[in-house]
């Protein structure tokens, strides 16, 4: 039953999200990051996890590059049926994923997850008790359930809902952000 809940949920942000213009988009998630750089831990944290986004999410590549050099931006790669961790060293070492067409860092790993300070993290959905709504693979979920770093939600506000159905293996925000004001 969660499971076909969630597959609707999935099936109707992602017909939303063709109502929006790439350029729409990036204006939202400018609005969305203005917020994150705001907040004192974000201002603290050292070393970031943040996504490499695709055209459907909200857009992260400025944002990466702006702080590229102010802090340690770290990126997830799909490795089987986890994410593994890897340094942003530059768009010169990136690639793009042969399985989900995403831009992902080459080079070393990172396996300090421990340190992390923040983790930036997508969703199809969320809901206002800090619940995500994923693509259905529950990667993050695996990585998030280990860590003890802020984790942040970000979504556009069509995406942010009353509930998303959860089960067990769900794990919740610290925090979501929207591009709508506060």
């Amino acid at each position: 039953m969660i499971d076909e809940e969630k597959k609707a949920i999935r099936r109707q942000i992602r017909e939303k999200k063709k109502d929006y213009s790439l350029e729409e988009k990036k204006r939202k998630s400018e609005l969305i990051f203005n917020q994150i750089e705001k907040l004192d831990a974000f201002k603290k944290a050292e070393i970031i996890m943040v996504y490499w986004s695709l055209n459907d999410e909200v857009f992260t590549q400025r944002f990466i590059q702006k702080y590229q050099n102010k802090k340690k931006i770290i990126l997830p790669v799909v490795e089987g049926d986890i994410l593994i961790l890897k340094e942003f060293t530059g768009l010169s070492n990136m690639k793009i994923s042969k399985s989900f067409g995403i831009g992902e860092p080459e080079g070393i790993l990172f396996d300090q997850s421990d340190k992390i300070d923040v983790i930036i993290v997508p969703g199809l959905a969320f809901d206002k008790s800090l619940n995500r709504l994923g693509r259905g693979k529950a990667y993050y979920d695996k990585l998030l359930k280990k860590s003890q770093a802020l984790k942040i939600g970000v979504c556009f506000d069509f995406q942010e809902l009353e509930s998303v159905p959860v089960d067990e293996y769900d794990v919740k925000m610290d925090l979501v952000i929207t591009d709508k004001s506060y």
